[in-house]
């Protein structure tokens, strides 16, 4: 079986295993107060032109979601986001267990506009009962989406400048963000989101770490004790270098961007194959993850020799899927899936 199902089925890159066989039986200091941690987030600040940013290492994209939001908003209030946003379908309601709302917003692509965020924050001060319903305190946004489409830097820019009017700290989850970057579409740089945003992640998980994400804070008004959120929400590894040590080496000549490029490029291969056999895409990706539409009978095919996530019926014969390449997908799987797509 060859698996496209998602794109952190793999392991980590050699690289990291490497460096954490090298250094097994170094004595540190715990909790990311180590040698690894502290030249990691320098990596990382530099990479992001945000020599005051902090850096905090958790282990996974749920848990980093409900500490930031967590320590972000009031008790009274929600953070908005696209219906279809991760912490609104795919946590298990998380962010609801933190003891605040996802205040949904309609989206086709599964992204928000700037607009959408001024009337959902001017419908609630403008309701005479506002203290009675949920106050929108934070907006949530991904890059790429859960649809694999990107943020265009005038989008960006645009929320910012809203957010920022509106008083509303401005939260990326950058789960697949190296893919988001390397994209052939992308028209934002690391140093631009650190700019437009107030905080964001750099996702490691699913692409090329063992597990753990990167959080950075550039708005001084979010840094103040969060890292008492990370203890409390059971965050805080006690061998905290086994993050610092992944993304040490992530951000060393260049790896992280590399990976993601390569994953990128399979993708869009696939992409290419799918539209010359005639299939129709759900959405219009230009990341690792693709959005097929297929027929039912085509897919039963494929499901023989290569696992793909089922995403919704189109019809009674069509179903759209997504296929996932990753930083450690092969060229040969590629190559087997596109001639057997050519076959059908």
């Amino acid at each position: 079986m060859i698996r496209f199902q998602c794109d952190y089925q793999e392991g980590a890159h050699p690289s990291i295993l490497k460096k954490m066989k090298e250094t097994n039986y170094e004595q540190t200091a715990g909790y990311g107060n180590d040698p690894y941690c502290e030249s990691a987030r320098k990596k990382i600040r530099e990479l992001c032109n945000a020599p005051e940013a902090d850096v905090h290492f958790l282990v996974g994209g749920t848990q980093t979601n409900f500490t930031v939001i967590s320590a972000i908003l009031r008790p009274y209030q929600g953070a908005l986001a696209a219906v279809s946003g991760h912490i609104n379908v795919h946590e298990t309601g998380a962010i609801e267990a933190t003891g605040h709302k996802v205040l949904a917003l309609p989206s086709e692509d599964g992204k928000i506009t700037a607009a959408q965020i001024r009337e959902a924050y001017e419908a609630h001060w403008n309701d005479a009962d506002h203290e009675h319903i949920v106050q929108p305190g934070m907006v949530y946004i991904s890059h790429p989406t859960e649809n694999g489409t990107l943020y265009e830097k005038e989008e960006l820019q645009a929320l910012s400048r809203t957010c920022r009017e509106l008083g509303l700290p401005l939260f990326l989850d950058g789960a697949r963000l190296g893919y988001g970057l390397m994209s052939e579409k992308s028209s934002l740089s690391l140093s631009e989101i650190a700019e437009l945003t107030d905080v964001f992640y750099i996702g490691g998980t699913k692409v090329g770490a063992l597990f753990g994400e990167a959080v950075v804070i550039t708005n001084p008004a979010l840094k103040k004790d969060f890292r008492y959120l990370i203890k409390q929400h059971g965050g805080m590894l006690a061998k905290g270098r086994l993050l610092g040590i992944q993304f040490d080496v992530l951000f060393t000549d260049n790896l992280y961007f590399d990976i993601a490029k390569g994953a990128d490029e399979l993708a869009m291969r696939l992409k290419a194959a799918f539209l010359e056999k005639g299939y129709g895409l759900r959405y219009d990706s230009y990341t690792n993850q693709q959005f097929p539409i297929l027929p039912n009978e085509h897919l039963g095919k494929l499901k023989e020799k290569y696992s793909y996530g089922f995403w919704e019926a189109v019809d009674d014969s069509h179903s759209a899927v997504r296929f996932c390449t990753s930083w450690a997908t092969k060229k040969e799987a590629v190559d087997a899936l596109i001639a057997d797509i050519e076959a059908l």
